[in-house]
């Protein structure tokens, strides 16, 4: 039986346990009994899936796909598409479960709404796509240019799409306020322009780095003049 159903019985018999041993020195099986009827449930944590791999793995137009939004939008390796891939499917399954049901029926109202709703703030749908037909025409490059590495390529704030997730992952990137280093991240809309550079990084107006403060050191010695017109 799971650790879960076992914990009444476990409680019910620890303060037998302990009573029966008469001087208060537990056995090695009492000592694990109590211990185990002090378990707490919230140590326990469920895992769910986030990606799915493919049924056939060598499958050439697949590779070849995947190979190309890899290479476009700057993914570390084939799981990033995965997760994407597996996220956009459940929420696909749940657009076509809710258009199986009547269109006055409240589930399919209320759920449908907030299905809409989360899709326009993460600027996956426009303003006049308030259908769940539109939910199902979503494909993988509508979350992949949402994300902050390629928001932050677009507005032009690194050089390619490989360095704008070195930026990000060496956290000179900040949304708002808060200081992000995840290039997966998914930008609302509203905080789409609120993306800058970090306050800390030397790229907005931060203290100098590693390098320049070396090139200023032996500038300021009097032997940098190479340095300094590499800089």
């Amino acid at each position: 039986l799971p650790i879960r159903s076992r914990l009444p019985a476990l409680r019910d018999c620890a303060p037998t346990s302990l009573s029966s041993s008469g001087g208060g020195q537990l056995d090695d099986h009492q000592r694990h009994t109590a211990a185990a009827a002090m378990v707490h449930v919230s140590f326990y944590r469920n895992y769910g899936k986030t990606f799915k791999k493919p049924r056939r793995p060598y499958e050439k137009e697949r590779l070849d796909a995947e190979l190309k939004l890899v290479g476009e939008y700057g993914l570390r390796c084939k799981r990033e598409l995965w997760r994407v891939q597996y996220a956009l499917s459940r929420i696909r399954n749940a657009a076509r479960e809710l258009l199986t049901l009547d269109e006055k029926n409240p589930r399919r109202i209320f759920e449908g709404e907030a299905l809409l709703r989360r899709m326009n703030r993460y600027g996956l749908l426009g303003e006049g796509q308030n259908k769940l037909d539109y939910v199902l025409a979503l494909t993988v490059e509508n979350f992949l240019q949402r994300r902050l590495q390629t928001i932050v390529f677009k507005n032009g704030m690194a050089k390619s799409i490989h360095h704008a997730r070195v930026l990000i992952r060496q956290r000179h990137i900040r949304v708002g306020r808060q200081l992000v280093n995840i290039p997966s991240f998914m930008v609302r809309v509203e905080s789409e322009k609120h993306i800058d550079f970090s306050l800390t990084s030397p790229l907005g107006g931060g203290p100098a780095g590693r390098v320049k403060r070396k090139n200023q050191k032996k500038a300021s010695g009097g032997g940098g003049d190479g340095d300094e017109d590499e800089e």
